[in-house]
């Protein structure tokens, strides 16, 4: 486990919690205390604080890295020497150029590579894409993903020189890549329109930022994330088809509420802001956040020789968004996504597959009156004229 933070003990307390024959059995921090700490804690064979030692560490099989963002190239560059498997947190790099970097380094090894992008591993996550594959909600032509809080946990974030950026690379690489799923990921985005500003917090990244990511297919993938916001976090998904739509809430209203008078120090929830008065509990973080699931799914892969269902190439698309969301931040204006290497479907769908009401026209709008009758809006495939048509007694 490279990094002992926040993401790193939530990675240890998944690896330790679901299969029990997977282990954390080695910890690399910078602060060699730190270290320490945590491999006692959480009972690793060693530590260290040098990085070196710890990759090349002939104990551990695979190696994790929960590292601030600008160690994720060395780290993992480092992994590949070593010929060891390799798993990182998000975002997978700095920028779409550092990105391809890694990437390339880990197909041309050989490695076994996983994103750990685990808000699209949480359960109701995978519920709701196994749906949307089955056609539940017909063709996608919408989502939202929103992730708000009062900010991260460590100093290293704040600084743009070693994040990459502020909220947009911290939690807009969640909420694309939630949209990337549902839309599907062979389909091209295109280009990204998005707003980001510092309305809050003396920093010199963005603390607030929205996005719109246009697809090959016509679908548009909104985002919205905030370092600003209060009382919790927010976490929530939404998903608009031809033939229905979803709506998910992960974390702020989690269906547990407590009143607590605020007589004992506790621990609530990840980022809540207060310890009395109505707080909401999630009664078991890494599942509820994904990472149970994540890591089944990643060692699963590994095992059976396959691939996982979120890997470098992943990181590799959001990064590439992610830098055109920067562009227009700038330029106030629609950018282009640059991708050297996509894998996904060339051509553009298209989208205009309108519904047939009879040999003439087509259907707008069906909907049931208060009286029992049905009332449908048709449109002539001809002339264009639109009319109504009421069915029934």
């Amino acid at each position: 486990m490279l990094g002992t933070g926040l993401i790193g003990m939530f990675y240890t307390m998944a690896l330790h919690g679901q299969r029990s024959r997977d282990r954390v059995v080695n910890v690399y921090s910078r602060n060699s205390e730190r270290a320490r700490e945590f491999a006692q804690k959480w009972g690793a064979d060693s530590w260290t604080s040098d990085m070196d030692e710890a990759i090349q560490n002939p104990d551990s099989d695979v190696v994790i890295v929960a590292l601030p963002n600008f160690l994720h190239k060395e780290a993992i560059l480092k992994t590949v020497k070593a010929g060891k498997a390799v798993l990182c947190t998000k975002p997978l790099a700095m920028n779409g150029k550092e990105a391809k970097e890694i990437l390339e380094a880990v197909e041309k090894a050989g490695v076994f590579h996983g994103y750990l992008e685990d808000l699209v591993y949480t359960p109701k996550t995978l519920k709701s894409l196994a749906a949307v594959k089955d056609g539940a909600l017909g063709r996608i032509l919408w989502t939202r993903s929103r992730e708000a809080h009062p900010g991260p946990h460590s100093d290293w974030f704040w600084d743009p020189k070693q994040s990459g950026g502020g909220a947009i690379i911290d939690m807009g690489c969640h909420c694309i890549e939630i949209g990337r799923n549902f839309i599907g990921k062979d389909v091209r985005p295109v280009e990204v329109m998005c707003w980001a500003e510092t309305q809050v917090k003396p920093i010199e990244a963005e603390d607030h930022a929205l996005g719109w990511i246009k697809y090959a297919n016509g679908a548009i993938s909104q985002f919205e994330v905030s370092w600003n916001y209060r009382g919790g976090m927010d976490l929530r998904d939404e998903v608009s088809g031809t033939e229905g739509s979803l709506r998910l809430d992960h974390f702020l209203r989690t269906g547990f509420e407590m009143y607590t008078s605020g007589n004992r120090d506790s621990y609530v929830a990840e980022k809540a802001e207060t310890e009395e008065g109505w707080v909401f509990p999630v009664g078991d973080e890494v599942v509820a956040l994904g990472y149970i699931d994540m890591f089944t799914d990643m060692f699963n892969a590994m095992e059976n020789g396959e691939e996982p269902m979120e890997t470098f190439y992943d990181g590799y698309v959001v990064n590439c968004i992610m830098d055109a969301c920067y562009r227009s931040a700038k330029s106030k204006q629609w950018e282009p996504v640059s991708l050297d290497l996509w894998r996904g479907r060339e051509a553009e769908e298209d989208q205009k597959q309108y519904n047939e009401y009879d040999e003439r026209h087509y259907l707008i709008k069906e909907e049931r009156l208060p009286d029992g009758r049905k009332k449908v809006i048709l449109k002539h495939k001809e002339s264009g004229e639109v009319s109504e048509k009421l069915i029934g007694s």
